[in-house]
Order: structure tokens, then sequence, then C-alpha cells
């Protein structure tokens, strides 16, 4: 079947169907040189706009997602080019990066929980010395409000914590859960990511820190009760892994999201990440068979348009191989952070409800 042609007089911005987004750009005195699409996810389709009378149009089959992320790459007859958010588009995202412009596809909807009455939270900020990083790891400790530091409560530890805070509503998940009953009172220690790229990629120091500072502090900070979780995305996901891996009674359990398992095999397009081969040699020793794994309930959720998505399976079955209760969760989204505040509920809440369950 042919595809639907795009009507010049009607280009008035993104048109949305549940196949397809019809995409365009007013340029009637045609200065641009070219536009493509720039989208936050894994296609095959098209990208290229195609000239028309009235400036430039692009008819994207949709990829499996229920929302997109994008922005449009203007290039000028000059040979400079430059990104932009859709002026077109009045829906935008924040990121760790900027603005995105977001296409919603029919039938997506927020979390329920975005709309409930979340129980209030304080912030106490925590500045934690260290060895070997070169500076202190700088958190956030939130605590239900009005609860006292002496009063036990579990522990959620977030790596990018203040990022999941501000743009994936973390607090807001927290708040909104323990109000609704659904998870007991707890705290989460937020921490923030510092040299990440360099932190997060399987870096021995940055465990040492985690295990021998960051813990012992909060611990000093707030009374644990339980077994602690972990939780990070991306590179910060991958952290939380190698600290379990490398001290497996730290943990009680962990939820990793679109996790940064690069794979030589899957992942060549990472290869000039400065921590490519540091980071493959912890990913393929950990899906080796362990002679004693020791192991802990893992969640993973993971964007069906991300090229995370095949080393993201690949390290489920391998968990899964040495004895883990693990599973993975794909969501139809990508690497951003509203996919991974969208994935929080169920995903998370039932991860903690195992893990803090008296039994």
């Amino acid at each position: 079947m042919s595809s639907p042609a795009v009507v010049e007089e009607e280009l008035t911005g993104p048109r949305v169907s549940a196949e397809r987004i019809i995409f365009s750009l007013v340029d009637p005195d045609h200065v641009l040189a070219g536009v493509r699409l720039a989208p936050a996810l894994s296609t095959t389709t098209p990208l290229d706009f195609r000239r028309t009378r009235s400036g430039w149009a692009l008819n994207f089959r949709r990829p499996p997602v229920a929302r997109m992320e994008y922005k449009l790459t203007l290039a000028h007859s000059d040979g400079g080019s430059e990104d932009i958010v859709d002026p077109t588009n009045p829906l935008t995202a924040p990121g760790a990066f900027g603005d995105k412009s977001v296409i919603l596809f029919p039938g997506y909807s927020e979390p329920a929980w975005m709309n409930s009455v979340a129980v209030a939270g304080a912030l106490t900020p925590l500045s934690i010395p260290t060895l070997g990083l070169g500076g202190p790891v700088e958190a956030m400790l939130w605590s239900p409000r009005n609860s006292t530091p002496d009063r036990p409560m579990p522990l959620l530890v977030a790596n990018d914590g203040p990022e999941y805070a501000e743009l994936a509503d973390l607090t807001r998940f927290a708040g909104a859960l323990i109000g609704a009953g659904r998870l007991p009172e707890f705290r989460m220690a937020l921490l923030a990511p510092g040299a990440r790229n360099e932190w997060y990629s399987a870096k021995n120091a940055y465990t040492r820190a985690l295990v021998d500072a960051v813990l012992p502090a909060v611990a000093d900070a707030v009374a644990v009760e339980g077994p602690v979780v972990g939780m990070g995305s991306s590179l910060g996901a991958l952290a939380m892994l190698h600290a379990h891996r490398l001290h497996p009674n730290v943990f009680g359990g962990l939820f990793l999201q679109s996790g940064s398992f690069f794979d030589v095999r899957l992942d060549p397009q990472e290869r000039d990440f400065a921590r490519f081969t540091r980071l493959t040699r912890f990913v393929l020793a950990t899906r080796r068979p362990a002679a004693d794994p020791q192991p802990i309930p893992v969640v993973l959720t993971c964007g069906s348009a991300e090229e995370n998505l095949g080393n993201n399976r690949q390290m489920t079955g391998a968990l899964l191989a040495q004895g883990y209760p693990a599973r993975m969760v794909e969501v139809p989204d990508a690497h951003n952070f509203i996919a991974w505040r969208d994935a929080l509920d169920p995903a998370l809440t039932d991860l903690l409800t195992t893990v803090w369950s008296p039994a």
C-alpha cells in the first residue's frame, strides 16, 4: 500500500494519527538547504524532509512508541546546521541536555499517580567526602515530612537522583505511593552524578565511595531498616549493578532502567565512549556464569525503541541464568526521563514491595 500523500496546503505542524506523523516547516523563500528529523530513538525510517512549495515536509511512520521526543536539524545555505525544537509544536519535554519537542500518540496518558494526592517530603543536603573521586559525593536525602531522623525506614538509593527528582518526578512518585498506602514510608538518597561518565562506568573508586562513604553517611543521618534498594538509569544503572557485583551484600534489590550494558557486538556505535573497554569488560564478566553470584531481586526496564534494548535483554537473560529473580519490562518509549518516569509504577512499586515485605 502506498503512503498517503502530503497535502501541501495544510502544512501547519505535526499531524498525528495512530500510524504516522506528517511534519511540516514553512520556508517559502527557500532559505534552508535542508531539514532532517532528529528523533531521540532508534529507527530505520527515512528522516530527511522533502521540499514543498511552501517549505518542507516529512511523512514519518510511527515507531513502536506511545510518545516520541525529537528535534529538527536545520541545514543552512552556508554549510552550517543547528538543532532546534519544532517551532510548530507547542509540546516539549525537559531533559538533561535541554528541551525536546514531543509527539503524543493516541492512547498515551501520564501515570495515574501523577494526579493523586502525595505525602509531602523534605530534602536534606549531604556532602559526603570520598577517596579516589577527586571530591565529595553530593546528595539530597528525601524523607516524608514531619518524620524524625531516628524513626527507622527503608532506604532507596538513586544514582542521578536530583535529575530523577526534577525530570522524572521520583519524589512525587514516592509521596503518591506512600499516600495511597501502596508502599510503606521510606526515604531516598538522591545522589548527584558528579563526573558522571567517569564515575558510573564500572569505576571501582565510585563503588568504594558508595559502599564505604555514602551509605554509612546516610545511616549516620537517619535510621535505616530493612534491605537497601539501589536504582539508576543508563550509566547510573550500570554503576548500581557494578556495586552489587563487587559488594553483593550491600543491596537487597536493584531497579535498573535502560542500563548501558554495552556489548562489543551489539553496540559498536558506542566505541568512541572513553570508558568503553572498561565498561564492556565488566558487562562480559557479569554475563558469565559465576561460582557464587548471590542473586537478589532485579527489575530492568528499557524502551522498545532505544539502542540499549538488545543489551538489556541480554543482561536479563544472563541474570536469570545465574539464579537471579530478574525480570525486564519493555516500555513503548525510548531513552529519556519521561520513559523512566512512566515505568516506575508498577515496576518499581512491585520491586520495593517484594524487597521490603515483612515476609
